[in-house]
């Protein structure tokens, strides 16, 4: 799900940390890293793992990543490019849901395999995946919600537009 982790996940870090300084790009892609590193080898090793939620959807993989954010910035703008990715990727781990499978989301902790879905076949997955309405409705919220957001940022005006890819960051003030 791409609109329900992003819009979410921007949604939520905004109005959280009250920070408009906040590099939204950076934000997005932790928010879709985990999918992003772990839907491809899931897919090609169905047979395999049964599941496109792997490693990067383990709290040792959020933890990892916090870790090489911490020792590899200093203090500053460096550290405040870069935190957004551990937090959009953190915040990916509740929206999945993933307390719900203890042996991905505690992995390697728990034992070095994950939790299979109940689906036999990536076809299976895939066509589940695409009729469920639950995850339609999901992408819904987030996509009406980043829809919003431009709205309120006046992305439509270049120059909204030109700050937002330079920079990360939207014209629309967060709400008290």
């Amino acid at each position: 799900m791409l609109f329900w982790h992003v819009g979410a996940t921007i949604a939520f870090t905004r109005y959280a940390f009250r920070d408009e300084a906040m590099d939204l790009r950076f934000l997005a892609l932790g928010a879709i890293l985990p999918d992003l590193i772990d839907s491809p080898v899931g897919l090609v090793f169905w047979a395999q793992f049964q599941s496109v939620r792997l490693a990067a959807h383990s709290l040792m993989f959020a933890a990892l990543l916090l870790a090489a954010v911490m020792v590899a910035t200093r203090r500053g703008r460096p550290r405040k490019r870069w935190m957004p990715v551990a937090i959009g990727v953190l915040l990916h781990l509740v929206l999945d849901g993933m307390w719900r499978f203890p042996s991905t989301l505690w992995w390697p902790f728990l034992g070095w395999e994950f939790d299979a879905t109940s689906f036999a076949s990536v076809g299976a997955y895939l066509e589940w995946l695409l009729t469920d309405l639950r995850t339609w409705a999901l992408e819904g919220v987030g996509l009406g919600y980043l829809v919003a957001l431009a709205y309120r940022s006046d992305l439509g005006n270049p120059d909204a537009r030109h700050l937002l890819i330079r920079t990360g960051r939207v014209q629309a003030p967060i709400g008290r």
